[in-house]
């Protein structure tokens, strides 16, 4: 018996060595040291190369990759893509895979490199993409990348991160730059003194070195507003530099920035209007009476006419096409719709402002990062006793008065010729983003039968028109509106629908509609039970309290729900839930049940004030959603006389 079970640990001892010997050493150790990473990245190194020639800066850029992959998800990373473009030009690529093998990686080239243009930008769209297959990715597998860029533009080095949705054990990062060579660093998310800093001279050139090991992975989580929010990082700024004993300055002060974009478009639409395009604006704003009326025709006429192709190459990527182009072609990037929106309104004797401004995905202000990283769309504004409307026509069905949802509360740099001006994008009111229903039910033999009017304003109502682009026919239709407006339960069916302002730019979206929620309401014996709450929105906006990083909504919303419920013939009402009040600087409820005749009125009203929610306002949401989520169960009780 004892050899028997000497013979077993033995043969499991096998078994294991055995497995282990499919894996390198390295691999045993992180898989041990990060058990639930896919990967690990064992070294990451940038070098940039910052020297003064004859005709200016001379910019090159290395990067150095080496990934392990931990689980059998290497295969997914097989597939990869490299970016690079009229400002980055790629220079040399080496890719290769190693799989572990007797003992020893066997490395494996990449020999096939793929070019593609990239068409899904709107600022810096003349990128290019590099596509590539990392061979026979396995666990255990490693992954190395090399590869070298010529920056083509000094204004545009890209910031440096330190972190990333994996363990990284060595990130380096290395500027070596001449003397002559003034640089700014601007720091974001470094909060300690992990990262190690040297700064030294040799000979005629000076050595910046950044330095940090062993950063363990940064989670995921959706709808965070940014990872640049997240991750540590630094923008490195050439603020000025010497070309034969001349100082030239490039940036480092919002003017800088300024100067630069307004030479690149300080010579568009000096050529005279077309003449078809000059016919068309004054057909367009023949019966409005004032400015405002006009440039709200122009806008929407642009909206509807122009269609958004984000495609451009080299600094078209920041000059704006010819409005007579743009109008002759009818499409064009977000600065060739600022053209010709600045175009139709010059024909209507109406001044507009071309606008640079970065997206919300984009966190800095001006004055933090002064280079091209700040910003990534444009616009123009126009002026008009005392406000400021913000006019992209690169969306659709933006109403007129409104900014794009994903500009609200950013600074945008506004143009005045030569001059500049910074201003703050408001952030539109969660009343001015309203879903507003009203539902009359009865209650047929256990089912609720009713009518809805719901209607639709502001962003919703965009998202809506966006969504019922695709619903192009009645079944589509039907399934849409089961989907959007379901209440109660999933028994919940559309029977019929009429829809009112179908695509109308101004006025309120609303949609009539017939309904049924089969087996809804409980019947024991002389009672009938039915919950009013037939909607709950609130639960959206609950988050998971292992959250570690804030989180983001496209805008503020205000929802009220008014059902009106019939008691049936022969039964009173003989319980009403009280009604509930819960409110704060983020978020509003109220609930109300009132009795009117043979009726039970109830109201819902909920107001979201935020656009985004730092942890401990997520804490504080959470729990007054916990008290509304409560009230949410509460019925009312009807007897029988």
């Amino acid at each position: 018996m004892k050899i028997y079970k000497l013979s077993l640990i033995a043969f499991f001892l096998l078994v294991a060595t055995g497995l282990n010997a499919q894996y390198s050493k390295e691999f045993l150790k992180y898989s041990k040291l990060y058990p639930e990473a896919a990967r690990v990245r064992l070294h990451q190194e940038t070098i940039i190369t910052i020297e003064t020639g004859k005709e200016g800066l001379e910019i090159n850029q290395e990067f150095i990759e080496e990934d392990l992959y931990l689980n059998e998800s290497a295969t997914y990373n097989s597939k990869n893509t490299l970016n690079f473009s009229a400002f980055f030009e790629m220079n040399e690529v080496e890719a290769s895979s190693m799989s572990y093998e007797d003992n020893d990686y066997i490395e494996t080239r990449v020999e096939k490199f793929t070019e593609k243009d990239e068409i899904n930008q709107s600022f810096y769209d003349d990128s290019k993409l590099l596509n590539y297959v990392y061979p026979n990715l396995k666990k255990g597998s490693k992954s190395k990348l090399k590869y070298s860029q010529k920056i083509k533009n000094p204004r545009f080095l890209t910031p440096f991160y330190f972190g990333d949705y994996f363990p990284v054990k060595t990130n380096k990062v290395t500027i070596v730059a001449d003397k002559e060579v003034n640089l700014e660093f601007r720091n974001f998310n470094i909060t300690d003194d992990a990262i190690k800093f040297t700064k030294k001279e040799k000979r005629s050139k000076i050595i910046y070195t950044w330095e940090l090991n062993n950063q363990p992975e940064y989670d995921y989580e959706p709808s965070t507003p940014s990872y640049k929010t997240i991750l540590p990082h630094i923008v490195p700024i050439i603020t000025s530099y010497k070309v034969k004993n001349e100082k030239v300055k490039l940036l480092g002060e919002i003017s800088d920035l300024y100067n630069w974009y307004y030479s690149l478009v300080e010579n568009v639409n000096t050529e005279a209007p077309n003449q078809e395009l000059v016919t068309l604006v004054h057909e367009i704003t023949a019966d409005k009476n004032t400015d405002l009326e006009k440039v709200k025709a122009i806008y929407y006429w642009t909206q509807q006419n122009i269609k958004y192709i984000a495609f451009e190459y080299a600094l078209g990527g920041f000059i704006p096409r010819e409005s007579n182009e743009v109008f002759r072609k009818k499409y064009g990037d977000c600065k060739d719709n600022s053209s010709i929106l600045y175009r139709m309104l010059e024909i209507a004797g109406v001044k507009g402002n071309l606008t640079w401004i970065g997206t919300r995905s984009i966190p800095y202000t001006y004055q933090e990062v002064p280079t091209p990283v700040v910003d990534n769309h444009m616009i123009l504004s126009y002026e008009n006793q005392g406000k400021t409307y913000y006019l992209d026509a690169t969306g659709r069905y933006i109403k007129f008065g409104i900014p794009t949802s994903f500009i609200q509360g950013k600074e945008a740099l506004v143009g005045y010729g030569k001059e500049f001006k910074i201003k703050k994008v408001p952030i539109i009111d969660a009343k001015q983003n309203a879903i507003i229903d009203t539902t009359y039910i009865k209650i047929e033999n256990g089912s609720v039968i009713g009518t809805s009017k719901t209607s639709i304003t502001g962003y919703p109502k965009i998202d809506f028109f966006n969504d019922l682009e695709n619903e192009n026919t009645p079944t589509k239709l039907k399934q849409f509106y089961n989907s959007m407006f379901e209440k109660g339960n999933n028994k919940f069916l559309v029977s019929s629908f009429k829809e009112i302002n179908k695509y109308d730019y101004d006025n309120d979206f609303i949609v009539d509609y017939n309904f049924e929620i089969n087996n809804y309401s409980k019947n024991l014996g002389d009672e009938i039970y039915i919950n009013l709450n037939l909607n709950n929105d609130v639960s959206f906006y609950k988050t998971d309290k292992k959250r570690e990083y804030a989180i983001e909504f496209d805008y503020k919303r205000y929802f009220s729900y008014t059902t009106t419920l019939e008691v049936p013939k022969g039964y009173t009402i003989d319980y009403l839930p009280e009604a509930l009040n819960v409110s704060n600087e983020l978020l509003t409820c109220a609930i109300t049940y009132k009795v009117q005749g043979n009726k039970v009125i109830y109201n819902q009203t909920i107001e979201f004030n935020f656009l985004t929610l730092n942890l401990k306002e997520q804490k504080i949401v959470n729990e007054k959603i916990k008290k509304i989520v409560r009230s949410y169960k509460e019925i009312v009780v009807l007897k029988k006389e």
